[in-house]
């Protein structure tokens, strides 16, 4: 794997450990070199001969922003960017959920949007208790379409997912782990510590068993990210034309709250 062509995601190995920081800063929101790099790191890691187990984590305080608003204004402008957008979107999700070896995702801070999409697809996810997790899409005028629809009712049920999904609200990591969303919110002195029980049995274990028995539990979440991501990301495509869409994101430059008109 040639970690040097990564730029918005610094790699470093420690032995078999592959470990990724998303390193945009200060927010480490999905600008377009990260969200390129990261449509194409989790099918470069599958490849490595020289892991075995994936950390995930971001730079700084924060996981990750998820979208980035200045490119959300210039896929206004140029809707074709959102085909190239579309396209990624989806080497992004079916790259992780193909992902043989086992990813743990340390959230070292708030994790929205496709930010946290990102790290509720990794197979353990521990998180900082101060973070805060959410898809605010529609908050943005803009239907969710990176995946959240798939893998969050998965994780805490439909009416649970419909709550959060559909108003666009964050929750906390403490209650994320009580609802099933994460496996774990520890305070911040115990979050390395935790992370590492993880990474010590994953790289002292069978490697073989390990990535098999994961790809064998994937099976059923694989066929239903096919079966949807299409028509997800084609109804944020139509948001993206919306009138509420550019109006949210008017208003996010200006520093106000958005005035919705359904259009």
């Amino acid at each position: 794997m040639d970690i040097s062509r990564y730029q918005a995601i610094r790699i470093e190995r420690d032995g078999r450990l592959l470990k990724l920081v998303l390193d945009n800063p200060p927010m480490n929101s999905w600008s377009e070199q990260l969200h390129r790099e990261l449509s194409t790191v989790f099918y470069d890691a599958q490849l490595d001969t020289e892991s075995d187990v994936l950390l995930l984590t971001g730079q700084g305080d924060v996981f990750s922003a998820g979208g980035d608003i200045p490119l959300m204004q210039r896929r206004i402008d140029d809707p074709h960017l959102m085909v190239r957008k579309n396209l990624e979107v989806k080497r992004i999700v079916f790259s992780l959920l193909e992902l043989e070896k086992p990813l743990i995702c340390r959230i070292n801070g708030d994790a929205i949007g496709a930010g946290a999409t990102l790290a509720l697809l990794s197979d353990i996810t521990i998180a900082v208790d101060t973070a805060r997790i959410g898809d605010p899409h529609v908050r943005m005028g803009y239907s969710t379409g990176d995946g959240s629809a798939t893998i969050w009712p998965q994780l805490i049920g439909y009416m649970r997912a419909k709550e959060y999904l559909l108003t666009g609200k964050l929750m906390s990591a403490p209650d994320a782990e009580r609802f099933g969303l994460i496996n774990y919110a520890v305070p911040a002195d115990q979050l390395d510590e935790k992370v590492s029980e993880f990474l010590s049995s994953f790289l002292n274990g069978a490697t073989k068993a390990i990535r098999w028995s994961k790809t064998s539990i994937n099976i059923p979440l694989r066929a239903l990210a096919h079966s949807m991501l299409d028509a997800a990301l084609a109804y944020q495509t139509m948001t993206n034309d919306s009138a509420d869409h550019q109006e949210a994101v008017r208003a996010f430059a200006e520093k106000r709250r958005p005035r919705f008109t359904g259009q």
